[in-house]
């Protein structure tokens, strides 16, 4: 399972024309799974990008967790987080888990995530979202659960 961590001022989700996941300071977390994938996976991903400490304190230093903060995270479904790039030049997907794998495990991830306490907002699997966000610093992180 990969996420892809982004520290924003905000962030927000539109299908269709419609809003349909907005937060203020927070993370926006992409999020791909892998066929061997498994709740395990999700439970120990949610925690480490809750408790990454990213976010800056007093000092300037990032010292600080998601859950220090009381920031949100927006969680969307990635499944280009497997896109492999290194034969030709169109990505090929086939690291990507199907959908009936998937989101019982994107399910999953952003239920461990609201059981820490973090207010969530999601996309909606499967969908063509536009995203809106608004990086800060920029921070952009890579974290994998394998």
């Amino acid at each position: 399972m990969r996420a892809l961590v982004q520290r924003v001022t905000a962030g927000s989700v539109v299908i269709d024309g419609e809003t349909v996941g907005k937060i203020g300071p927070g993370l926006v977390i992409l999020l791909g799974v892998a066929p061997d994938d498994t709740a395990k996976d999700a439970a120990w991903l949610a925690a480490k990008c809750a408790n990454l400490r990213i976010f800056e304190d007093e000092a300037g230093k990032m010292n600080r967790s998601l859950l220090e903060t009381g920031g949100a995270a927006l969680i969307v479904s990635q499944f280009t987080l497997y896109g492999d790039c290194t034969q030709g030049r169109r990505p090929f997907f086939g690291g990507a888990a199907e959908p009936q794998v998937a989101i019982p495990l994107y399910e999953a991830f952003i239920a461990e995530v609201k059981k820490l306490g973090v207010p969530v907002a999601t996309g909606r699997f499967g969908a063509y979202m536009q995203l809106e966000i608004h990086n800060d610093g920029p921070v952009t992180l890579m974290v994998e659960s394998k």
